[in-house]
């Protein structure tokens, strides 16, 4: 049975392009993996905590040993990373925003990325220990950044591409929703091509099972 994880972060609500294609395509997804669950974490409605002393002092502290207020804001951290490592399939919507994330996304982040948890040091260096996952991230942007010349001003998929390697996880494919600043039929536009390649993804899911089988 498989799991999915849907991570949204856009302030615009039922207005966002990002939560839209990224809650078709958890849906899809889920309906695609039959007895599949999924679990929505919405960082806009319950936002995870900027990181703050008593976290940063709190997770190298040991459980036993930490104060009330180290276990509340490492708990929370607690969470989310279990929310990750429990997901086979991970969603992550965002819009595009000062040339990155949302500060919402950075959080959960910055919450999901822990040392001796998701990623450990060893004599050959750092290595990600959050493995075997798909991710899907679902980047909005009201410009065209994926070629041209704003490309080099894109932070957002690097950035994430970077993050989430770091942390094990490197089967990440981007679906941009990118141009829905440039009117109507631009929006339109970028839509349908977001929604194509959801159903490409869906089609490629379903397949999978079958050349198993064959094999």
């Amino acid at each position: 049975m498989s799991s999915i994880l849907l991570v949204t972060s856009s302030p615009r609500g039922a207005a966002s392009h990002s939560t839209r294609v990224a809650t078709d395509l958890a849906a899809k997804l889920q309906a695609a993996l039959p007895g599949s669950t999924l679990t929505t974490r919405d960082l806009v409605a319950n936002p995870l905590p900027h990181i703050e002393p008593d976290y940063a002092s709190g997770i190298y502290t040991p459980a036993e040993a930490r104060t009330p207020r180290q276990a509340e804001v490492v708990g929370v951290s607690d969470a989310a990373v279990d929310e990750l490592f429990a997901a086979d399939h991970i969603i992550l919507a965002t819009g595009f925003i000062n040339f990155s994330i949302s500060s919402t996304l950075k959080s959960w982040v910055d919450h999901i990325s822990r040392s001796g948890r998701t990623f450990a040091y060893d004599e050959n260096g750092p290595k990600g220990l959050v493995t075997g996952k798909k991710v899907y991230v679902v980047l909005a942007s009201g410009g065209v950044y994926s070629e041209g010349p704003a490309a080099v001003m894109d932070f957002a998929v690097p950035y994430l591409k970077s993050v989430l390697a770091f942390n094990g996880m490197t089967d990440i494919e981007v679906i941009r929703v990118e141009g829905v600043g440039m009117g109507a039929d631009a929006v339109t536009a970028a839509l349908a091509k977001a929604e194509s390649r959801v159903d490409e993804i869906i089609s490629s899911v379903r397949e999978i099972p079958l050349a198993a089988a064959a094999a």
